[in-house]
């Protein structure tokens, strides 16, 4: 008997979606589900997916990597693909080795998707070189070592959703003081916004003792 096989899109974009969908379930005989970041997690509790799309045109990278997370943690046979990954921001972050199966910069056309996919469907993964050069020199090179026991300290205060206010009077330093170590911290870690950055501590900051 066939088996149907489910794919996800999680997207803010009807347009997106609606044109995959026209396309993919004829294209890799799948069905595709559709879903925001809202209404993701609980799609995955009803239904089996075997794959899940993050579409970050229009998802925060913050939210794309707690969903991805979630994933890693309770639908640990999810694989997921990111479309329209960015190039200008250091978002490698979200590329799980054992979760992650995909990613296609923005500048990716229809065709050079669908021809990795079908990789994909192969149980191959495609990540662009580059972005796989990074990761694996971020394997053998952690940045949380060149961090001072400061930045560390500032870096941990946000995983606590402190504002830099807060940061400041925990430390007994100015407001300043504390977006300057953020700033030499974010550049260290090679991240450009404070979502990015508690993502980043998220996975790390396990590893560090302050």
């Amino acid at each position: 008997m066939f088996k149907v096989i489910n794919w996800m899109i999680v997207s803010r974009s009807q347009l997106l979606v609606d044109l995959l969908d026209c396309r993919w379930p004829q294209e890799f005989l799948v069905k595709l589900a559709k879903a925001t970041p809202a209404t993701m997690s609980s799609l995955l509790a009803t239904q089996q997916t075997s794959l899940v799309v993050f579409d970050l045109a229009t998802i925060d990278l913050q939210q794309a990597y707690q969903l991805q997370r979630l994933i890693e943690r309770e639908h640990y046979a999810v694989k997921t693909v990111f479309i329209n990954f960015p190039k200008q921001v250091d978002a490698k972050f979200l590329i799980h080795p054992a979760t992650t199966s995909g990613a296609f910069y923005t500048d990716a056309d229809l065709a050079e998707i669908s021809s990795g996919f079908n990789e994909i469907l192969k149980g191959r993964s495609i990540i662009p070189i580059d972005l796989h050069k990074s990761i694996t020199n971020d394997d053998t090179d952690d940045d949380s070592e060149h961090l001072t026991i400061r930045e560390r300290e500032v870096l941990q205060a946000l995983l606590t959703g402190s504002t830099n206010l807060d940061i400041a009077n925990q430390l007994f330093v100015s407001e300043s003081t504390i977006k300057t170590h953020l700033y030499r911290a974010f550049r260290k870690i090679g991240v450009s916004s404070r979502g990015q950055a508690i993502a980043w501590a998220q996975t790390h900051m396990h590893e560090v003792r302050v």
